[in-house]
């Protein structure tokens, strides 16, 4: 993750999040920064990804839940970013992950 309006984003340390799929169906995990650990699961269709989400936060160990849609884009380098619209504590938010190098 290299931006998000729900927190500030710890470049040394940003949430990472790791995406399967098959057949249009989508599903994954993340953690790190401020989640102690989240899933999501959902569907592909062309560039859009509809998911539902719950994660723990490291702060409290509330849980929170929610549903997203990105859109896929191609950086410049040739990686992937996906521009995440969700719904967070009763206001749109807005995220940007961006694909890592293989290491």
């Amino acid at each position: 993750m290299v931006s998000s309006t729900t927190s500030v984003v710890d470049p040394d340390a940003p949430s990472v999040f790791r995406y399967f799929e098959a057949d249009g169906m989508i599903w994954g995990d993340y953690t790190g920064d401020t989640v102690t650990i989240g899933r999501f699961v959902g569907t592909r269709t062309d560039d859009t990804i509809w998911v539902s989400f719950v994660h723990v936060l490291a702060s409290d160990g509330s849980v929170v839940t929610g549903d997203g849609e990105s859109e896929i884009e191609l950086t410049d380098d040739g990686m992937l970013r996906l521009v995440e619209h969700y719904e967070m504590h009763g206001a749109p938010q807005l995220s940007v992950c961006v694909e890592a190098p293989a290491a």
